[in-house]
């Protein structure tokens, strides 16, 4: 997840769809609500939680560089790819 001025959240979820809405809509107290981290910006899915916890520590101790590279990769343009999922 990103903010408009580009502050990077890493999290794990077993339901992606929910819980990007519980950040735009600022339902959980913390760092995304704080600092206003709302937009989609990159995910990745799988079925293997063990891997997925393993994925999102790895991608934590990342220098912000090498996360913004990753969101590059697929998503030059910094565009919410959660655009479109929630009726307005």
């Amino acid at each position: 997840m990103a903010s408009r001025s580009r502050t990077l959240y890493t999290g794990v979820t077993d339901d992606l769809i929910q819980r990007v809405f519980e950040h735009k809509n600022k339902l959980i107290e913390g760092f995304t609500r704080k600092y206003n981290v709302t937009n989609l910006a990159y995910y990745e899915v799988t079925n293997d939680v063990k891997a997925a916890i393993q994925r999102e520590k790895q991608v934590k101790g990342w220098l912000r560089k090498k996360k913004i590279a990753l969101i590059e990769t697929v998503n030059p343009e910094w565009k919410d790819l959660s655009d479109g999922w929630y009726k307005a």
